[in-house]
Parts: C-alpha cells; structure tokens; sequence
C-alpha cells in the first residue's frame, strides 16, 4: 500500500478555481521568469499571462524564447553566470522567478549553480526587486547527492541576499517534459523487462504540474510566504515501482517486469540509462544519482496559504496526456510537441540526436541558398546513393521514401513538402526544420542551423533528432546512428564548399533596359 501525506486529494481542499484572487494581487506588477526555456518556465509563461501578469522572459538564448511566439512578453537574453547581463533582466521588476540549474552542464553543476544564484541574488538586490521565487526540490536529511545539495544550497545562496526569497521545494514533477517524469515514460514504454537497484523502492511524493503552477502564481503575492521555504507535494507517496505500474496502467501497456538486485547501485544505473531514455544524459545521471533517497514533504503550511485540489498521481499522470493530446504546451519541437511525436504519447518526449558541422568562409545569404534548395532535382549533395537506398527500402515496406518533388526549386515555406519531408520551419539565412516522412519506429526531424563567424563566415549544422517509438524504436535509432553522423559531417562540408564556390562565381550584370 503507498503511504499518504496527512491529507488526501478532495479532502478538507477546495479546488484552487473556488479561492479568488487576493486583493494583494493586482494586474501591474512586472514578473521576471528566469530560465523561461526550460520545463517549468515554459509552462508558466502562459499561466502568468493567463492571471493578466506583465511578464518579462530571460535565458540564455533569445531564439529560444522567440520560438515560443508568446504574445506581449518582453523578452531579454541574460545568463546568471554573466553578471554583466541580470541588471537588463531585473530592471522594473517586482517579483523574479529562479527557475534555473547547471544539471546539463556535468560535473561541475554544483558550483556553477551556487556561483549563478549568488550573482542573481546580488543584481536582484541592486535592481529593487520586491521577491524572489526559487524552485527548488525536497531534501532529506541524509542527502549527499550533488543534485539534491546543489538545489538546497542555492536556496540559501539566495536567501543571503537582502531580497525576500520564497523556496518552493518540489519532488517528483508529474507532467510532459518533466525530467523525471519522462525516465519513467522511458522506461515503461522500451524495457518490458527491468533489472533495476534498490532505489525502485525509495518513496517519493509526486505533484502535478498543474498543482505545483497554482503554487507558483500564487504564493509569490502572499505576504506571509516572504521568507519562508514551503514543501509541496500530491496526496500520495509512491515508490517507483508503483509509479511506473501506474503510469503503465493509464498508457495502456502492460505493466513492467521489475527485478530490484542489490548489486546495481544508482551511479552504474545511470551509465546504461542513457541507452533507453532520451531525457538529457546529464540530467537523467543527477537525478538517478538522488533516488537512493526516500523522500517526504511536510506540505501542510503550502496548503494552509494556497488551498487547492491535490491529484493524485493516476490523476497527475491522466492529466499530463490529456495536456498533451491537447496541443497546449507551448514547446519547441525539440522539447517533445506532440505533433511531431505523430500524436503518440508512446514516442519518447525528449530526441535522440546527432549531427555533423562545419564551418566555410562564405556568407549566411549562399549557404542558405543551397539549404533552402535541398531535395527535388537538387537531391542530398552527399551520398545520393547512400539516400537512394533508404527511400528504395521505404518504398517496398509502402513507404513515399520514392516520391519526389518540391513546390519550388529554391523558395521554401512552412508546410511545404519536399520530397517525404515536410517544413516545420524555415528562417532564411539562419534555420531550416524538416519533418521525416518515411515509416519508422518513431518520429524524425532534420534541422540545417546557419551562425555566421566573427570573421564574416558561416557555421552549418545539421542534426537529426528522433524520438523512439518503444524498443525498436531504440534499436532503429542505434543501428542508425553513426551512419547520421557520417553523411551529416560530409553534408555540411559539401554545402560549404559549394557556398565557397557559388560566391567566388560571378554573377550576371542584369540589363537595366
């Protein structure tokens, strides 16, 4: 039986649409959300909007956030391990939200984090910002994961600073994208059986994203939550065996053969996780690292402030597809949008990836001519025949992989077909995104990215990102792998040089008459 928390879902907890708004909360209070291209920020935006918030978006890359297409959102790039870049972020800004950490960065996460909430702490002092609000995660009393320290940590980096900070601990993130949450998708949709360590039976009390957003929004405008580190969590502590029965329930599959042995401890768990989960290997090796932990949350003083419907975690975990199915994260496709997952919550969320580059003397506007060019009479400019052989296989399974063509031999739009291809997006002279169309266990897109060089050159990437139906879906994408990495570095190379010699031509002199 799983062990609750003192009050359960529906109990003594109206739902959080029953509580108005507190009279403290106006509409003109400028919101900071500081990693806004992340999991959790990526869903607050639009919930911030949505309670009419004037909201300000800060991470590293400004492409990130355009992408998103947020309306009236102000948008600063700005990097906690760049100092020189917060005072733009945290100009006007009544209440700042840190929703950033170094987990993707490797070992040396923890001082990175430590060093980058210092940092905002200080600009945020120096800027008059009312509030600080720091997602961070539950700690046990015996922690001594770099993960799980790191977070604690950087809360009391923060809270030494003269700026009000409200730490909102948080376990296990029950929603599509969630770090944790996808490890565990991963692993009930691409290992029938599981020869897992002990940690399968640690406890962990899960929250809904949806109940953890309300803590968000809300507690930044409550007064006595200044100061305060609150726990959160969902109604249920689960082990993860029962979780991932449960999640294996509401997907429809069959539930996992789990077999706990002794000898496999976290750390070399997480070498072979890499291989069956396309969440971020860093990432997926800081939290496994944390699992040999139990963990619990004294949530009542969370409640107490925000009173509002707790799901449990069948309910979390129902919700989290339905969100999906809905179409309503507001995702790049690298982040799992479900329409490129072909609309299949089996396809892992996060992508496999390869890819190969190189770099030319040419400008952006010729290399883009022969990205924006690629297939129809133009073919692949590498290995045709290698490309050939593919679309000929394709084609005998009933594949398009034989048909050709494209709309216009240069111009490219989004929706457009090219070949089996179709355009997610084109911006000149900078991206090119391309659905696969050929059947496959999974779902596939091409991206060209063109930077140019401080020295008036152009750097090309092209990267293939797959997202795994099941395990075939794994054994396609590892069989394939390395051939990725091959044609895209002779791709790339291929284009460059022909960008170096289509500049060097000259050109026409067109007629004025």
């Amino acid at each position: 039986m799983a062990k609750t928390t003192a009050v359960s879902a529906g109990e003594n907890q109206a739902p959080a649409e029953d509580h108005p708004t507190p009279a403290s909360e106006g509409a003109g209070g400028l919101c900071l959300v500081f990693g806004a291209s992340g999991y959790i920020g990526g869903h607050l935006v639009p919930r911030l909007l949505a309670e009419r918030r004037r909201v300000r978006a800060s991470s590293r890359s400004r492409g990130t956030l355009e992408a998103r297409g947020w309306p009236a959102v102000e948008i600063v790039p700005a990097d906690a391990l760049a100092p020189e870049t917060l005072p733009a972020a945290l100009q006007d800004v009544e209440v700042a939200y840190y929703l950033v950490h170094s987990m993707a960065a490797g070992r040396d996460f923890g001082r990175l984090d430590l060093e980058a909430a210092g940092n905002f702490a200080d600009a945020a002092a120096k800027a008059g910002v009312r509030r600080i609000v720091y997602l961070g995660g539950l700690v046990p009393e015996d922690a001594v994961s770099e993960h799980i320290v790191s977070r604690r940590d950087t809360g009391e980096v923060l809270r030494r600073g003269s700026v009000p900070v409200t730490e909102i601990r948080a376990g296990i993130i029950v929603g599509p994208g969630s770090a944790a949450f996808e490890v565990m998708r991963d692993l009930v949709y691409h290992l029938p059986v599981m020869v897992t360590p002990r940690w399968v039976r640690a406890n962990s009390p899960p929250i809904a994203l949806e109940n953890l957003l309300v803590y968000l929004v809300r507690l930044p405008w409550v007064e006595e939550a200044a100061s305060l580190s609150l726990d959160t969590a969902g109604p249920e502590t689960l082990t993860y065996t029962q979780m991932m029965y449960i999640l294996a329930d509401a997907a429809g599959k069959r539930r996992p053969w789990i077999i706990p042995v002794p000898v496999l401890t976290p750390g070399l768990s997480a070498h072979w996780l890499r291989f069956i989960t396309s969440v971020p290997t860093n990432v997926a090796r800081a939290l496994i690292e944390g699992l040999r932990h139990d963990f619990y949350a004294d949530d009542a003083e969370a409640r107490r402030l925000v009173p509002q419907h707790l799901l449990g975690f069948r309910e979390a975990v129902d919700a989290a597809f339905a969100l999906e199915r809905s179409g309503e994260p507001i995702t790049r496709w690298t982040e799992g949008a479900f329409a490129v997952r072909n609309q299949r919550i089996d396809y892992a969320y996060y992508a496999k990836r390869a890819s190969g580059t190189s770099e030319t003397r040419a400008d952006s506007a010729a290399v883009w001519r022969l990205v924006s060019a690629i297939g129809g009479d133009n073919r692949y400019y590498y290995l045709d025949t290698l490309w050939s052989i593919r679309e000929w296989m394709d084609w005998a399974i009933g594949g398009p992989g034989r048909v050709r063509g494209r709309r216009h031999p240069q111009d490219v739009r989004t929706g457009d077909r090219i070949d089996y291809w179709k355009v997610l997006g084109a911006e000149p002279e900078k991206r090119l995104s391309l659905a696969f169309g050929m059947r496959a266990p999974g779902a596939g897109v091409m991206e060209f990215d063109l930077a140019p060089l401080p020295d008036g050159g152009t750097r090309l990437t092209a990267t293939a990102y797959w997202h795994p139906a099941g395990v075939w879906g794994l054994l396609y994408w590892y069989s394939l792998e390395p051939i990725h990495r091959f044609v895209f570095k002779g791709l790339t190379r291929e284009i460059c040089r022909r960008a170096e010699r289509d500049q060097r031509r000259p050109r026409p002199i067109e007629s004025s008459t």
